[in-house]
């Protein structure tokens, strides 16, 4: 995937001059993954440039919350929403989700977030950058600790991890009462190693259901990964 100023989608662009983290596979995979299809309310944390906002809100007619601290993310993703066809259904803050989870007295059935999620690794130089991929702004803990105050009880958690960071999430999460519902494990190639989990999360105990996908075989793009993406993508 290109690092232009802009990502043109079916139905909506992303600017991304300015953002710290530019459109990528993860953020895409988990808006077209998440099972939003009864959400009414959508909370997404730690936006960026809207994608997931503008995901959520292309498949359903919830209204969408979106979180973002970087200022000039937040700024860019203010472009995106007003450009889009659902700016009215989408609000968006320039604050850290810590501060909005202590402070409001609102609830959501639905929270996602592609959530920073390096864990002692060595820090990129530009701090900006840092911010959004490490998880020193955003712990694990502070997410799921705000995530218990603001789901509903019949809500969902959607996020995208690396497989060891997803570990220490589920762990975190089953402490702190919520149960996993769904997982599906994602690989670039078949010869590759699994390298990111695709998490749903309640409080409700279920039977996970399980699944894994592979994005490219031969340099070609998956069926299976065509059909997840295949209302975003205009190449699909």
């Amino acid at each position: 995937m290109g690092r232009n100023n802009y990502f043109r989608f079916k139905q909506f662009t992303v600017v991304q001059e300015n953002s710290a983290m530019k459109v990528g596979v993860d953020s895409v995979m988990l808006g077209a993954w998440a099972d939003a299809r009864q959400s009414e309310k959508i909370l997404d944390v730690g936006s960026g440039t809207g994608l997931l906002s503008l995901m959520m809100a292309q498949r359903t007619h919830a209204t969408i919350t979106s979180l973002e601290i970087d200022s000039e993310s937040f700024q860019e993703s203010l472009v995106n929403f007003k450009n889009s066809l659902w700016y009215d259904r989408i609000t968006a803050f320039n604050l850290s989700f810590q501060e909005f989870s202590a402070n409001r007295q609102v609830s959501f059935d639905h929270i996602i977030s592609n959530p920073p999620y390096f864990l002692n690794s060595s820090l990129p130089a530009d701090f900006r950058r840092k911010q959004a991929r490490h998880a020193e702004g955003l712990s694990y803990s502070d997410l799921i600790i705000g995530v218990s105050r603001m789901l509903d009880q019949n809500g969902k958690l959607s996020v995208i991890l690396p497989i060891d960071g997803s570990t220490i999430f589920i762990e975190m999460a089953e402490s702190n009462g919520f149960y996993l519902n769904r997982r599906t494990l994602v690989k670039h190639k078949p010869e590759k190693p699994f390298h990111r989990s695709l998490l749903e999360f309640s409080s409700n105990p279920a039977l996970v259901i399980e699944s894994e996908l592979v994005i490219e075989v031969n340099n070609e793009y998956t069926s299976e990964y065509k059909n997840l993406t295949s209302d975003f993508y205009p190449a699909f």
